[in-house]
């Protein structure tokens, strides 16, 4: 039997991956199985754990939330009612008609989402017959200076009136309070004023942001970028070194069993092939930042690597994101076992490519 020392030295030591992977291989001929827990645990910890980033480091990009936008729009409401003090329905008909990017600014004065303040104007239009704005209709007026109508104008206008003087909702009940309970709407459009002239304390903004929580609006819009946040950089890589793929998502499940004879559901996240149609890889993408998710998760990898076996020793690639998986003993280093030290992370994604079988693919693809 091998010192498990000295075998953690030579796959710590390899030159390369491909060297790396063949040692990791070795393992379990040089090490009873009550060694391989710790032995895997420690190549995590030494090899993969220093490349591993916390996703909610970061947000995507999104034109719309960020400050630029927001603060053309807020720069036309202030000049349009003069500092918000002209803000009369016909005045905030006027303005909303003018540039209907101010719904914006006044929405967001309210405190409400598309969706309430667009319910809002149901309510609001009722009684004075008036239509009210869907929620793709706000948007547009917002994100896009889509016209609105004297009627569309007129209903968001009465809108933002009978809330900012408290008469839409009502009082709240008990143990409830008013979403314009705010420091900037406590008091109305005096409020508003007050702040929009000589600004936000910062302990009041900080406040906000933790009553609100940070980022949040632009964190939900972008929900669906994040969750495909890994897979998406793994299909660009792909594309751009020309490697034949297919991205498997949901609605090919049934052609990755027919053509590659791919068996586990779903299927992995990639299945890569060269130009007879031969599957030479798997890849499954998995974040978390939570340690107990990641211990769920790598049992995913457990199944992969069965079937990777049963299809001849299919190599089987993880690519990695989030703090969960700094958790080694039952869940970054039962991955490092399963798929033989082919783990990769964000930061190292491109090094994939130097793993067999990706350097015979790279440039086969069709695609131009």
């Amino acid at each position: 039997m091998t010192d498990a020392s000295a075998t953690i030295e030579r796959i710590v030591e390899a030159p390369n991956w491909n060297q790396r992977i063949a040692q990791i291989r070795l393992i379990p001929q040089h090490h009873g199985t009550d060694e391989h827990a710790r032995i895997f645990a420690e190549i995590a910890r030494l090899l993969y754990l220093p490349h591993l980033a916390p996703d909610f480091a970061y947000i995507h990009e999104a034109p719309f939330y960020e400050e630029e936008f927001f603060a053309a729009a807020y720069d036309a409401a202030t000049r349009a009612t003069k500092g918000f003090t002209e803000i009369s329905e016909a005045d905030l008909t006027r303005t909303l008609q003018s540039d209907p990017r101010t719904l914006l600014v006044f929405r967001t004065i309210l405190g409400l989402t598309r969706e309430e303040f667009a319910q809002s104007t149901t309510l609001a239009g009722q009684p004075a017959g008036l239509p009210w704005l869907t929620p793709a209709k706000v948007d547009s007026m917002e994100r896009y200076g889509s016209t609105a109508s004297e009627d569309q104008a007129r209903v968001a206008a009465k809108t933002l009136r009978i809330v900012m003087d408290g008469t839409l909702f009502g009082e709240p009940p008990p143990g409830l309070r008013s979403k314009q309970a705010k420091p900037d709407t406590a008091h109305g459009w005096e409020s508003v004023q007050r702040y929009a002239a000589r600004g936000v304390p910062f302990a009041t903004f900080l406040h906000q942001r933790h009553y609100g929580g940070a980022y949040r609006q632009v964190l939900d819009a972008t929900s669906t970028q994040r969750g495909n946040l890994i897979e998406d950089a793994v299909e660009t890589l792909f594309d751009e070194h020309r490697v034949p793929f297919i991205r498997t998502g949901s609605k090919n499940q049934a052609e990755i069993a027919t053509r590659f004879e791919v068996r586990v559901t779903p299927a992995p996240d990639f299945v890569v092939f060269d130009n007879a149609g031969s599957l030479k890889a798997m890849l499954e993408c998995k974040g978390t930042n939570n340690g107990g998710t990641a211990r769920d998760k790598a049992l995913r990898f457990r199944t992969l690597r069965e079937e990777s076996i049963r299809l001849g020793g299919i190599p089987l690639f993880a690519v990695l994101s989030g703090l969960g998986w700094t958790r080694l003993n039952d869940a970054l280093g039962p991955v490092v076992r399963d798929t033989e030290g082919r783990v990769f992370t964000l930061s190292t994604l491109h090094s994939v490519l130097e793993v067999a079988p990706f350097p015979s693919l790279v440039g086969t693809a069709n695609n131009p």
